[in-house]
């Protein structure tokens, strides 16, 4: 997990990656000043150093002298070896209610140039000696900022809720045509239903065109941070959504749609925003970053990407990140699991192990009844196949603590397709009816199928927890809450049937608060 948490003041906003000659360049904001844009950079997208910071606001009087949001950075189609970083600005002269977008210009990655802008400002003299990343040429012709125009766009403070959205920048190019996608608002309709993914065309270097909206879902206030890529036969539109917190697609056989839904067109669960699509070596990746509170501006990480593919019907899946087979230095398997204990004394309970065909069966006909293994964890990996006999309960307990059960609950609906994940135990120093701790973290869904055998596939490093059933990944989640413990799993009324299972013991990477650097 990559954060900037260094205290409770500070944290990390939106991302975006690049990958180039083998490094990936994470850019992001930090909240709450959203006074400069950092950068870090990796080479196995899971170990991140701190670098020079890329961007800066601008001098009191520029365009965007109170606030920089969220920025995308991408190849420059006019000048092949050279980057363009399209980034959001606010103005303190507006009362930051109107959003704009730059643009600025780099030959490494590392350091940036503002291009000139056409926003006139008294206190200019003197500017062009000033550091390039903070303050831009004044040009009355240049192509900043890029600005929200009607007819096709809320462009006024008279509109709607007073307030232009218009930030967000992704860039687009089929190599014939380049576009440039933003957070916008159609200006018709009912005001919390105007959130569109908006258009501009790019008609010469740096010059940009309104055209009307690429996307209007018709259900949102807005639709942020979006991304439009092709995989396969098929394109595909994906935006966060401020109302549920969560990351959504839309697919199309054309880049200028329709653009149609799937049924289950959650790409990742609750506590994951933001997200952002990047390509590398081996393909397409997704990231965002993720939080617990719904403000989002506290304690924010950025958990491991995870590697996108497509289904035969065209939904796409999101797949666990390869990078964390470097992580692994011990496997155990079935023998070495065992004996199972039990958490719950009872004689309504068995388990039952076939060592030359991996197998094992846990079983109780009464409540519930915990089966920890002898191995103790605390970052790994644990996968395998599951059957449940019977109309009861399954799920997996992890980091556990037999003697208070403390630990991780990982509740597992195989019949309904849900996988809910709870921190349950004591509380330190609680009493009476504030005894315990219950908080739930994360749920998701799946399609169930009418399947009976699953496989499942449950990481855990440092602090970061994922979830797959099936190969796609249901969970991703940060939570400090429990260290280390027993794993192992439970059953209630039901006899579950676990084949082929391994765990993994990973090595943990180091904090990235270790890592922050100068280059």
């Amino acid at each position: 997990m990559y954060g900037e948490d260094v205290s409770y003041q500070k944290t990390m906003g939106d991302i975006d990656i690049v990958y180039h000659d083998g490094v990936y360049h994470l850019f992001h904001l930090v909240l709450p000043n959203h006074d400069f844009i950092a950068h870090a950079v990796s080479e196995d997208a899971l170990n991140w150093e701190r670098i020079e910071n890329a961007l800066f606001i601008g001098h009191p009087g520029s365009w965007d002298d109170h606030m920089l949001w969220t920025m995308h950075v991408t190849p420059d189609p006019w000048n092949p070896g050279m980057w363009r970083m399209f980034y959001t600005g606010l103005a303190r002269k507006d009362h930051a209610n109107i959003q704009r977008v730059g643009i600025a210009q780099s030959r490494d990655l590392i350091h940036w140039e503002k291009l000139s802008d056409n926003w006139f400002q008294e206190h200019r003299d003197g500017c062009e000696s000033m550091q390039p990343m903070i303050t831009a040429p004044y040009d009355p012709d240049g192509p900043c900022p890029i600005e929200a125009a009607g007819p096709h766009y809320e462009s006024s403070l008279k509109e709607g809720r007073h307030w232009v959205s218009f930030r967000d920048p992704f860039f687009y190019t089929d190599g014939k045509r380049n576009l440039l996608l933003m957070a916008a608002r159609i200006p018709d309709g009912p005001v919390i239903r105007r959130g569109c993914v908006g258009l501009y065309e790019e008609v010469a270097e740096n010059q940009f065109v309104p055209r009307p909206a690429l996307h209007v879902p018709g259900l949102y206030d807005d639709v942020e941070v979006p991304n439009l890529f092709s995989l396969n036969d098929r394109y595909y539109l994906v935006g966060s959504i401020r109302e549920d917190a969560k990351i959504r697609y839309w697919h199309s056989r054309s880049p200028d749609g329709p653009w149609s839904n799937y049924f289950d067109n959650v790409l990742l669960a609750k506590g994951n925003y933001a997200g952002r699509i990047s390509f590398d070596d081996n393909g397409p990746l997704v990231w965002s970053f993720y939080t617990q509170n719904d403000v989002r501006t506290v304690s924010n990480l950025m958990p491991p990407p995870k590697r996108l593919s497509v289904n035969g019907d065209g939904r796409l899946r999101v797949r666990s990140f390869e990078g964390f087979d470097q992580l692994v230095k011990s496997t155990v398997e079935l023998n070495g699991l065992l004996p199972v204990s039990y958490l719950v004394p009872s004689t309504e309970c068995e388990s039952n192990a076939n060592r030359e065909e991996q197998r094992l069966s846990l079983s109780t006909v009464g409540g519930f009844q915990g089966f920890l293994f002898s191995q103790y964890v605390e970052c790994f990996r644990f996968s395998g196949r599951l059957k449940l006999d019977g109309l009861g309960k399954c799920g997996i307990l992890f980091r556990t603590n037999a003697e208070s059960f403390s630990g991780y609950h990982l509740s597992l609906d195989l019949l309904k397709g849900v996988a809910q994940l709870r921190a349950w135990g004591e509380r330190p120093g609680g009493s009476t009816e504030h005894a315990f701790r219950f908080k739930s973290l994360q749920s998701a869904f799946w399609k169930s199928d009418g399947r009976t055998e699953w496989e499942f596939s449950l990481l855990n490093v440092r602090h970061y927890i994922e979830l797959s059933i099936n190969g796609n990944v249901l969970l991703s989640l940060s939570d400090k809450t429990y260290r280390r413990g027993q794993i192992g799993c439970y059953v209630e009324s039901a006899c579950l049937r676990l084949e082929d299972l391994l765990l993994e013991h990973l090595d943990s990477p180091p904090d990235p608060l270790e890592q922050l650097t100068t280059s």
